[in-house]
């Protein structure tokens, strides 16, 4: 009975259905995010940090301050929806979280969006060699706020 389930598992893999890990990293969350990143000026900071993708899921963490005060957090994950579409979501200082659906992706940049949420609209991150971008800002990228964050030691 075993090796009949095996079996059945490999079929429907190879014949395109399966959860997002299963799929690859090219239909699961985007593992070159995962770590720990920092970007500093002066006394403002800003820290990012998503764990690796596991059983289609990466968790992440933010905070935002400057010197000793804490001005922002925010909790977020990146999984499929319930119809397996690719979503991050985001849930600033603790609130409600809100989706981003997958808008568009390739080897190095992923970008999310949801038009009706106020602000912001699009959640974009990239990499650029050994530096992570993260950009948030209206569906149209107007009103943009980026980061580009250099891993943390």
């Amino acid at each position: 009975m075993r090796l009949a389930t095996m079996l059945i598992a490999v079929l429907a893999l190879s014949a395109g259905v399966g959860s997002a890990q299963a799929l690859g990293e090219a239909e699961g969350p985007p593992g070159w995010m995962a770590g720990c990143w920092l970007e500093q000026s002066g006394q403002k900071w800003a820290e990012e940090c998503w764990t690796a993708p596991r059983a289609g899921t990466m968790l992440g963490a933010s905070r935002v301050g400057e010197g000793t005060t804490l001005s922002s957090w925010e909790a977020a994950q990146i999984l499929p929806d319930a119809s397996g579409r690719l979503t991050f979501w985001a849930s600033p200082n603790g609130g409600t979280r809100v989706p981003f659906a997958l808008v568009s992706r390739s080897a190095t940049e992923v970008v999310f969006a949801n038009p009706a949420h106020d602000y912001p609209q699009r959640i974009r991150y990239w990499r650029e060699g050994a530096m992570l971008n993260a950009e948030i800002s209206l569906l149209d990228g107007s009103k943009p706020m980026r980061w580009r964050f250099s891993a943390q030691r």
